[in-house]
C-alpha cells in the first residue's frame, strides 16, 4: 500500500484493503475507520500506522496486523451488548477497536509500562467502557467473570482451561495455539459438552507468558 502524508486517505486505503481481504462487518470497518491507529503507533514507526503489517513495540511487543485486527474482532461477533476480556492489551489499539463495538471490555496486560501507556491512549480518546489490569492474563480477570467473549492477543500452548471457565456458556473465545514459530488461530464456543473449536487459519503471535500459557 502506497503511504501519503495524509492519515484520513492512508486509513481509507487500509479499508479499502481489508474489504478485499475478506472483512466485511460493516461495525467492525466502522471502528478500524474511526479509531487512529497513529496514536497506538511508537513515534518512530507512526508513518507506518496504516500500512497493513504488524510494527514493534517497547518490550519485545507488537501491535498486530490491521487485517488481524479485523479477523480477530469480526469472529468475536460483537453486536454491542458484550463484556469483552482481552489478555495482552499492548498498544491499547485492539482494547479502543473493542471499545466501540461492545458494552465493555475488561483488558489484562503483564508488563505495566505498556498498560500505563495505553490507559494515556485510551482516556485521550474518551474509551469510558474500559478497565485495564496488570498482571497474569493467562489465568484471565476472575472478578468480573463470566465473559461473553474473550480475545487473546498471545500465542497460547494450549486453549487455556481457566480461560474457558470464565466464558459465559455459549460466548466465543478467539485464541492462537500453538508453539513459538507459528499458530492456528482458534475460535473456541463453550459448550455443556466442553467446547467447539474452528480455524481462522496460520499466525505469529509473541508467546503468552504465565500460569495457563508459556512459563
Amino acid at each position: 500500500m502506497r503511504m501519503t502524508k495524509d492519515f484520513s486517505i492512508q486509513r481509507q486505503q487500509l479499508i479499502d484493503q481489508l474489504q478485499q481481504d475478506g472483512i466485511q462487518n460493516e461495525r467492525v470497518l466502522q471502528a478500524i475507520a474511526t479509531i487512529p491507529r497513529e496514536l497506538f503507533v511508537d513515534s518512530p514507526f507512526q508513518r507506518m500506522a496504516y500500512a497493513n503489517q504488524a510494527l514493534p513495540l517497547d518490550l519485545g511487543q507488537t501491535i498486530s496486523q490491521p487485517l488481524m485486527v479485523a479477523l480477530m474482532t469480526q469472529a468475536l461477533q460483537l453486536v454491542g451488548t458484550e463484556n469483552v476480556l482481552e489478555i495482552g492489551t499492548g498498544s491499547g489499539y485492539q482494547t479502543a477497536i473493542l471499545a466501540q463495538l461492545c458494552r465493555y471490555v475488561y483488558s489484562v496486560e503483564r508488563y505495566p509500562q505498556l498498560s500505563d501507556r495505553a490507559a494515556s491512549r485510551l482516556d485521550q480518546l474518551g474509551c469510558a467502557n474500559v478497565s485495564l489490569l496488570v498482571g497474569d492474563g493467562s489465568i484471565g480477570w476472575a472478578e468480573y467473570a463470566p465473559y461473553d467473549r474473550i480475545l487473546v492477543t498471545a500465542a497460547a500452548p494450549h486453549v487455556p482451561s481457566q480461560l474457558i471457565e470464565q466464558l459465559t456458556m455459549g460466548g466465543l473465545m478467539v485464541v492462537p495455539v500453538g508453539d513459538h514459530s507459528q499458530q492456528d488461530l482458534q475460535v473456541i464456543q463453550r459448550t455443556q459438552q466442553g467446547m467447539q473449536a474452528s480455524s481462522l487459519g496460520r499466525c505469529v503471535f509473541v508467546p503468552l507468558v504465565g500460569e495457563g500459557g508459556w512459563r
